[in-house]
Parts: structure tokens; C-alpha cells; sequence
């Protein structure tokens, strides 16, 4: 960014010396018209202040010919060259500041480094996500919910989630094996099975009804906090009404209590997949008002829980998709931002397009037709790739998709941006 700010202020001075020789010359050449033809006729061109108060010229049909137009077209020309050098100095100042504060902040990085650096060594020994956690024995008092379960999440900002049927798969490779610390009895399993079973239906339906799920569930969380099955549910309904609601601050409200949730299900049961999944998707949701450091943060921590859910339902395209769109964006990132990465972490985050084309293609193996986003970014891929018949290709296919979803929309109008490059 440096190198290209140096250019333009070396274009900048080009340019600069070039409009001052230009009126050096339309002066010279005044001064011998002016003697070789004292009655040479003139075009007549007035200048008129435009809406942003420069001076423009204006061509009229009529030309009057005389020696006081050419000095007023003169004067016209020397005020537009005396506002573009005004312009010129401007970005060398605004160059000159940027070029300051840059150096103000390279000396700072060192301390900012080892703050962060210490933050981590200490968090590392306080945090229960980072200890050894012993697996838990499944407990009496286990919860198996519903028997057929949708997931759905949009992201603004950083991981937009596809959604994906798991019909058909046993019980236990859903996850609705409900671990507990607190036994319940035969009653309260009866109840939390329909608690949980109702909060799926709501899930799959309309806004109102996820935000009467989310209801539902907070109504509940001091009784069942306890319990896996329920806290990542209550989890997802955070993720449901971060999508709905359109207050930045709302949202940031959301995701945080969100990522604390799903967090205690992990902890809770570290062998639950939905929980390691709604985990990293809230840290995802996080990213968009966090600083820079902590955004990067995370990001190692999304792409962490999202291979552990991987390790722990391998079959679900969901998964993949969302690991495509990180490999996607971190194949994305500038220079500063792996630089920023490589001092906080010690080793950046690194992926390719070819990784991530390779998840978007896993995802489309296991469920064929799993999502018209999926295909954006298939595409997407491939034209990074150079591959462009095949680019076009699934740009064809997500096109041929009718949108339902919120997430169907937002791939319509990626699509109505990637398809006119393609067609050049």
C-alpha cells in the first residue's frame, strides 16, 4: 500500500510540473501572438462557476472575436490549472499524513504484539476451552429430541451459512444425545423432549416463529442450562434472531450471548458437534465488531470448532460449506492483515482457492443440490481459478435455483455481479 502511495505522489509531482510548464507555454505563445497580429481574431469562451464551484468552459455557436476574449479564456485556463494543483498539494498532504501515521504505529506494534501475546499465555490458563476435558459419561438422565432437524443460519458479515436436512441419520449421529450434569426425572425428560422437539418445528418456520422458538427457549435456559442439547439449541435461536434483526447493535447483542451459550455446550460436552458448530458460527458472527486482532482471533477459533464438528459428523454438507467460505476469505486476506496475524499468532491463517473449491465440491458430494449459495461460490472459485466454462457452468445452475430463503436472495445478487465479468 506504501509502495502504491509513493507512486501516486510521484505521479502527483509529474503531473504537477507538467500544468505549470502548459501555462508557462500558453503564456509564451500569448505574448507572440499578441505581436505577430494585433488584430487576430479570438475565440470567445466565458467561464462559468459549475454546481462544485470549479470553473468550467463553455463552447457557444457564436464566437466573438476580439482581444479581451482571448484574456478572458486565459484566465479561465490558468484558474482551472491553479484548482488542479490546489487538488494535486491536497493528496500529497493527505499522503504525507498517512505516511506519518504509519510511522507513528510501526514502533507500537512491538508492545501491542506482547500484550496480545501475554492476553493468550493467560486466557490459555484460565479458559476451560483450552484445558484437557475428560469425556463425560453418558448420564441417566440423557435427552433424545426430534426426529428430524433443519439447520439454518445467515451471516452478514463474515460466514453466510447454507441449510441442510439430516433426515434419515441415527439418532446419535444427529447429536440429540442430550448430555447433563443434573439427572432428570422421567416427567422432565418427557417435557424437555417436547421443549426441544417444538423448538425444531419453530426453527424451520417463518421469522415469527423462530423468534417464538427463541422465546420459548429463554423462557426455559435456567432450567435446562444444564443440558447440551438444549444450550445449543438456544444457541442457534441466537444465531435465527441475529439474521432477523437489523440494529448493529442488536446483533453484536446477539452474537455475544450467543458465543457464551454455545461455549458452556462445548464445555458441557465436547463431543457434541452442533455445539462445536454454533460455537464457531457465533465466533464468525463476532468478527464483524471486533478489533483486528480479536477478528483474527476468532477466526482461528471458527475454523478450530468447525474441524472438531467435522471429526464429529463427518456427513454433513453444512459443515463443508462453511469451511469453504473460510478457506475462501482467508485465501483472500491482504498483506497486512497475515502480517498483523503472523505477530499475534506467530503463524498466520492460510488457505488456498483450491481448498476451498475443494469444500464447496465435498459439500455438493453429500447432498447434491445442498444450496444455491454453494454454487455462487463454486463459481466463484473456478473464475479465481481461470477456469471460466466452468464457472459459468454453475453460475447456470444457482440461476436455474428459485429463491426462497433470505440466503437465496443475497446469492442472487452475488450472482448479478460475478455473471457480467464472466461473459466479457
Amino acid at each position: 500500500m506504501q509502495k502504491r502511495k509513493v507512486m501516486a505522489y510521484s505521479e502527483s509531482k509529474k503531473i504537477l510540473f507538467g500544468l505549470m510548464a502548459g501555462a508557462a507555454g500558453i503564456t509564451l505563445g500569448l505574448i507572440w501572438y499578441r505581436k505577430t497580429q494585433k488584430c487576430s481574431k479570438a475565440t470567445y469562451l466565458p467561464t462559468f462557476l459549475n454546481s462544485e464551484g470549479s470553473f468550467d468552459l463553455v463552447n457557444f455557436p457564436h464566437e466573438t472575436h476580439n482581444e479581451q476574449g482571448t484574456m478572458m479564456l486565459l484566465q479561465g485556463r490558468q484558474l482551472q490549472v491553479l484548482e488542479k494543483m490546489n487538488g494535486l498539494m491536497e493528496t500529497v498532504e493527505e499522503l504525507k499524513r498517512e505516511v506519518k501515521f504509519l510511522k507513528e504505529a510501526i514502533p507500537k506494534l512491538e508492545e501491542l504484539v506482547r500484550d496480545e501475546l501475554q492476553g493468550r499465555t493467560d486466557s490459555r490458563r484460565s479458559s476451560p476451552l483450552h484445558r484437557g476435558t475428560k469425556k463425560r459419561k453418558t448420564e441417566t438422565g440423557q435427552v433424545v429430541s426430534d426426529t428430524n432437524s433443519s439447520e439454518e443460519a445467515e451471516s452478514e458479515g463474515g460466514y453466510i451459512t447454507a441449510h441442510t436436512d439430516t433426515e434419515g441419520e441415527s439418532e446419535e449421529e444427529k447429536g440429540w444425545i442430550s448430555s447433563s450434569t443434573s439427572p432428570l426425572e422421567p416427567e422432565e425428560k418427557i417435557e424437555l423432549f417436547n421443549l426441544l422437539q417444538n423448538a425444531d418445528r419453530l426453527h424451520c418456520g417463518s421469522d415469527n416463529e423462530k423468534m417464538e422458538s427463541f422465546k420459548l427457549l429463554l423462557e426455559n435456559e435456567e432450567k435446562y442450562r444444564n443440558h447440551t442439547g438444549f444450550l445449543w439449541r438456544l444457541a442457534r435461536a441466537y444465531g435465527d434472531m441475529f439474521a432477523i434483526t437489523t440494529e448493529a447493535e442488536e446483533k453484536k447483542n446477539y452474537a455475544s450471548k450467543g458465543k457464551l451459550v454455545s461455549e458452556n455446550a462445548v464445555n458441557l460436552d465436547p463431543s457434541s458437534a452442533e455445539s462445536h458448530q454454533w460455537f464457531a458460527m457465533m465466533c464468525g458472527y463476532m468478527s464483524q465488531f471486533e478489533s483486528v486482532q480479536n477478528k483474527i482471533r476468532n477466526g482461528y477459533l471458527f475454523k478450530e470448532h468447525l474441524d472438531k464438528a467435522i471429526e464429529l459428523k463427518p456427513q454433513d454438507p453444512l459443515l463443508y460449506y462453511l469451511t469453504g467460505r473460510w478457506c475462501y476469505e482467508v485465501a483472500q486476506l491482504s498483506w497486512i492483515e497475515k502480517k498483523v496475524a503472523a505477530a499475534l499468532f506467530g503463524t498466520p491463517p492460510t488457505s488456498t482457492i483450491h481448498e476451498a473449491l475443494q469444500n464447496f465440491l465435498k459439500a455438493e458430494e453429500i447432498q447434491p443440490g445442498y444450496s444455491k449459495h454453494n454454487y455462487v461460490y463454486l463459481a466463484k472459485c473456478y473464475k479465481d481459478l481461470g477456469q471460466r466454462t466452468n464457472a459459468l457452468k454453475f453460475c447456470e445452475t444457482a440461476s436455474s435455483i428459485l429463491s426462497v430463503t433470505k440466503e437465496d436472495k443475497e446469492a442472487d445478487e452475488d450472482l448479478e455481479t460475478l455473471l457480467p465479468s464472466l461473459r466479457l
